[in-house]
């Protein structure tokens, strides 16, 4: 039997951090069963509509999730946006903010309002740096030309490094992380450069969301080159990758629609499911059981 050393273990709850809880009906649905996964901290997502751009809004949202999961701890982000200054950082930091979620804009849900010249923001960056807040990648550029859903990942992986080269004490974090090609960019940077991996990137390849719109997710899951060298990244005990769930619920309307929704909802199996990966991954000869 697969992992059957780890029948009957106890394991301390992780932190997932990565997750969309959303906001009224659908919150009240979801944050619930956050415990339910196995976790017992998450690092929330500020894509809500409008995003959360302020510390009032995100102390606010922190306040809402609070009362639906009070043994939960909710680390609160805020949305990289047009209006955030170097000030807001300030604030931000005070207030106990813990990073700055940035995306591309149009490239996932609710990411209009995100990014379209990094470059823009550098004295935004800068006051990170010197506050000591994360700066959190979707680590992917808008489809167009020759760039599509299965090479965005890579096309902006140049914008990591270069964002590195310029603030190297900068804390950065390239989120779900669907290729080697995006391992490999994590391991050259610096110690303040690190990688989260999802419980569906340990398991998905094309095929399954090409076949099944409910897989479907941004960053897309990949090649099977890929998602094992996931696997062998999620049991490398390397301090720069860690568990981020991107747990992302929708109406089931909307991930059947003829524009699917990206998203895949885990929250309530989140251990269990990055387990199953694992052994899976063991069957498979990914990776030994005495990895795990």
């Amino acid at each position: 039997m697969v992992l059957e050393h780890l029948e009957g273990a106890r394991i301390a709850a992780p932190a997932d951090f990565h997750v969309h809880l959303r906001d009224r009906a659908m919150m009240e649905l979801v944050t619930p069963t956050i415990r339910k996964g196995g976790v017992n901290t998450v690092y929330v997502m500020p894509n809500l509509n409008p995003p959360i751009t302020t510390v009032e809004q995100a102390l606010a949202y922190r306040v809402r999730l609070q009362s639906l999961a009070p043994d939960i701890t909710f680390l609160m982000t805020l949305f990289l946006h047009a209006t955030t200054t170097p000030s807001t950082i300030i604030a931000a930091a005070a207030a106990g903010i813990v990073g700055i979620k940035s995306y591309p804009a149009n490239v996932t849900t609710q990411s209009s309002a995100g990014v379209t010249d990094y470059t823009s923001f550098f004295p935004v960056f800068a006051e990170m740096e010197r506050q000591g807040l994360v700066l959190n990648l979707h680590g992917e550029c808008p489809s167009g030309g020759a760039i599509t859903v299965l090479n965005a990942e890579e096309k902006f992986l140049p914008t990591l490094h270069l964002l590195h080269a310029t603030f190297p004490r900068l804390r950065i974090v390239l989120e779900h992380c669907s290729t080697a090609a995006a391992v490999a960019a994590v391991r050259e940077c610096g110690p303040t450069v690190a990688g989260t991996v999802t419980p569906h990137h340990l398991s998905l390849v094309v095929d399954d969301w090409a076949a099944d719109s409910i897989c479907f997710c941004k960053p897309v899951a990949k090649t099977p080159r890929d998602r094992d060298a996931l696997l062998r990244t999620a049991v490398s005990g390397s301090p720069k990758f860690f568990l981020g769930s991107d747990s992302a619920p929708h109406p089931l309307v909307a991930k059947t629609a003829r524009r699917v929704a990206a998203g895949v909802f885990t929250q309530p199996y989140v251990v269990p499911l990055v387990l199953d990966a694992l052994g899976e991954a063991c069957e498979r000869g990914v990776v030994g059981e005495e990895e795990i």
